[in-house]
């Protein structure tokens, strides 16, 4: 089985259709989309539309959850004026998470880890911590003990060894911090009914980001300087309001 893990989309519709292109080319249809589609980018519309069409399976992301009406700030609020009554309950009634046995191994997808979609779960959290997302939380639907945890929300490629248990993140299709590039995950299960085996392989890609700080610049939305530097320059620009993040 090939799976391709997408995440962090925001509402970046260049980056996803070159994301699309490429599943297209590589023949993979099974996708998985571990959240935040929409937020932060020009065009949530279009991500979404594209999501509903193509996904597999799509869990909630921390974006997803405060446009749907979690919080209010500024740029929450712009995305949501744009979406209708039924996308807006489609974001808010996502799932948390996904498990799913393969290759005799409990694989756990989440958007943020598993105490909460605003709770982050960092590279540099303590080896407490990373262990104990991969334990039970059934208040959010997670009933198993993860043999694997694939993740998104930190918007970086992550592939660690957690005591002897694999932690990815799939990175971010929209709004890369690691690279100018979108990027995402593909996931190859051994389907030897006695073997656990699996690969790993993370996909980096261009995209026409002219284009995409075009659409940006002609919408109208908050905190477009911000999101202009960040997809130049691969680094997080923290936004303001009035003292509120």
């Amino acid at each position: 089985m090939k799976l391709a893990v997408l995440a962090d989309l925001h509402a970046n519709l260049e980056a996803t259709l070159s994301v699309h292109a490429d599943l297209q080319r590589r023949g993979i249809s099974d996708i998985w989309v571990l959240g935040d589609l929409v937020g932060k980018g020009p065009r949530p519309r279009e991500v979404l539309a594209w999501v509903q069409a193509h996904a597999t399976r799509v869990v909630q992301g921390n974006w997803d959850a405060r446009v749907a009406g979690a919080s209010h700030r500024p740029q929450d609020l712009w995305p949501r004026t744009l979406l209708s009554a039924a996308e807006l309950r489609y974001l808010a009634d996502l799932p948390y998470g996904i498990e799913e046995t393969f290759s005799r191994q409990v694989w756990r997808f989440v958007h943020a880890g598993s105490k909460g979609v605003f709770h982050r779960l960092y590279p540099h959290s303590s080896l407490h911590e990373q262990v104990a997302a991969f334990e039970p939380n059934p208040a959010l639907g997670l009933m198993q003990q993860a043999d694997a945890l694939v993740y998104a929300d930190i918007h970086e490629a992550l592939m660690l060894d957690v005591e002897g248990l694999p932690l990815l993140n799939c990175g971010s299709v929209g709004n890369p911090l690691d690279s100018t590039l979108s990027c995402y995950l593909i996931l190859d299960f051994d389907d030897n009914p006695d073997g656990v085996g699996y690969s790993a392989q993370f996909v980096r890609l261009p995209y026409d980001r002219a284009a995409e700080i075009g659409a940006a610049e002609a919408s109208g939305m908050p905190f477009t300087r911000e999101y202009i530097t960040e997809l130049l320059t691969g680094a997080y620009q923290r936004r303001r309001v009035r003292g509120v993040d």
